[in-house]
């Protein structure tokens, strides 16, 4: 018989007590790592910017370097956006309605985006487009630039930010299953009237979602668009491209300015990322 049964307790209250500080430890170090990696330099990104006041703030907001480069990221999220929506939702109708030799194959090449470093897909453009690239010639005699000049700027927006409706849809289609719109084909529903009153509101938070990460990344790319672009102000510099000009120059007031425009987005991008995320569950 056990004589004392606080003394069979004690070492399992020890082992708890020494466990419970496992989670404190973790959370510590994350959020130690969050502030030296991120909220810092964020911080201090804001700081900078509004050091001389918000009158100098949005000064450099109107200055007609910025206003050039932020007109320009539109019209590049404006054109790619619904490129890659079409796209993404014609992909991943195809994949998931569909069996076919060479499925996989064609996932992973959606997905080369994700793995290749847009320096490289910026490079690939350029031996491609390019005056000594595989069609340059031809361009060059019909008096077509594509490298160095907006055409290129979107193709590589179009590249860095393709797979993220494709990745969002497929998902959403998969769980849906196809026997509601099998259900509309028998009572009489043509497949354009079955995806607009079937398939689209069972995956319009998916869809929404997918587009709010191809506007981020299209908004946001630099790699891709800084090697095909020449970064020319007032002509080829979207609004990254601007950020590291103007601090390069010096004018590190404008480029924090920026900078923050840029992080708003992003910001913004969360909530309704999180707001899209409830919805789906």
């Amino acid at each position: 018989m056990i004589s004392n049964p606080q003394q069979l307790n004690k070492p399992l209250n020890d082992r708890n007590l020494k466990k419970s500080w496992v989670p404190t430890i973790l959370i510590g170090i994350t959020v130690v790592y969050l502030g030296l990696v991120l909220y810092i330099p964020a911080a201090n990104v804001f700081y900078q910017a509004f050091r001389l006041g918000t009158g100098a703030f949005f000064e450099n907001l109107t200055k007609p370097e910025f206003l050039s480069a932020a007109s320009l990221t539109l019209m590049l999220a404006v054109i790619a956006v619904p490129i890659n929506t079409v796209f993404g939702l014609c992909a991943a109708w195809a994949l998931t309605r569909n069996r076919f030799w060479g499925r996989s194959f064609l996932l992973s090449v959606i997905d080369l985006p994700f793995s290749i470093s847009p320096v490289v897909a910026g490079l690939m453009l350029v031996l491609l487009y390019g005056r000594l690239g595989w069609f340059g010639p031809w361009l060059n005699s019909n008096n077509i630039q594509i490298i160095f000049a907006f055409p290129g700027m979107l193709l590589a927006t179009l590249f860095v930010s393709m797979p993220f409706v494709v990745r969002e849809v497929i998902p959403v289609l998969e769980e849906a299953g196809a026997e509601q719109e099998e259900a509309a084909a028998t009572l009489g529903a043509s497949e354009w009237q079955t995806f607009w009153r079937v398939t689209l509101p069972n995956i319009r938070w998916g869809l929404l979602y997918g587009v709010l990460l191809t506007n981020a990344r299209a908004m946001g790319e630099f790699g891709a668009v800084s090697v095909v672009s020449g970064n020319l102000s007032q002509q080829t510099q979207s609004l990254p491209l601007f950020v590291e000009e103007a601090y390069k120059q010096y004018q590190t007031e404008s480029a924090y300015s920026a900078a923050v425009l840029l992080a708003f987005l992003a910001v913004l991008t969360l909530v309704f990322k999180e707001i899209l995320e409830r919805k789906t569950k």
